[in-house]
């Protein structure tokens, strides 16, 4: 018996030595306090869309002070083969400024895209076919829509031949103020020219005509 509590002390006193060593080594190690956050470019993504998208494309002429690019993802993918019926989406993804109410980043999205039926696109980016208001921006009329559960909001501007849509959890201010540096983006001299009989998406009939 006496061997057994002899060897369980020496035990449970290596365990804490162990510990003891873990705890200083954890203490005098410098910890990293720098955001991890992966930047992405996506220029090649604006180049491919302004070539092939068969509507005028839209892009952040700049990208909000702080905003940091997280994701694009374009398709189909460049360089697919394509029947040409198939729509061609665009998203791009950011994550916000960090917002002192929560101490974390919020996110963005621009998704924009040709698919028809122009609202079925537009209520499947914003989770909702609610709209709750609209808003004027840089002279243009965009939907409010917000998805409570979701802490979703999105600004929803139908295009002759496409759909713009921003979303996310960022809050209206940060929402608009990205909407607003978007910018048409030239086509180059050979890509196909934006089919001219495209007429504006009509907003789905159940939109109320409140004004945020």
């Amino acid at each position: 018996m006496q061997r057994f509590t002899e060897g369980f002390r020496g035990y449970v006193a290596a365990m804490l030595i162990c510990l003891l060593g873990v705890f200083v080594f954890l203490l005098v190690t410098p910890q990293s306090r720098e955001e991890r956050i992966p930047r992405i470019d996506y220029s090649m993504d604006v180049a491919a869309m302004r070539r092939e998208a068969p509507y005028q494309v839209w892009a952040p002429g700049t990208v909000p002070e702080g905003w940091i690019p997280t994701s694009s993802r374009k398709t189909p993918e460049t360089g697919a083969k394509r029947s040409g019926k198939e729509p061609v989406t665009w998203r791009l993804g950011f994550a916000t400024t960090v917002d002192p109410e929560i101490g974390r980043r919020r996110h963005a999205m621009l998704a924009q895209s040709d698919e028809k039926p122009a609202a079925e696109f537009a209520n499947r980016m914003a989770n909702s076919d609610k709209v709750v208001g609209t808003v004027q921006i840089a002279g243009a009329t965009w939907e409010k829509r917000h998805r409570e559960d979701k802490d979703q909001r999105s600004l929803v501007r139908f295009l002759p031949g496409s759909t713009l849509v921003v979303t996310g959890t960022a809050g209206w201010d940060e929402l608009t103020a990205f909407a607003a540096v978007l910018k048409e983006q030239d086509r180059p001299a050979d890509a196909p020219a934006a089919d001219p009989s495209a007429t504006a998406a009509p907003a789905p009939a159940s939109s109320p005509s409140a004004t945020g």
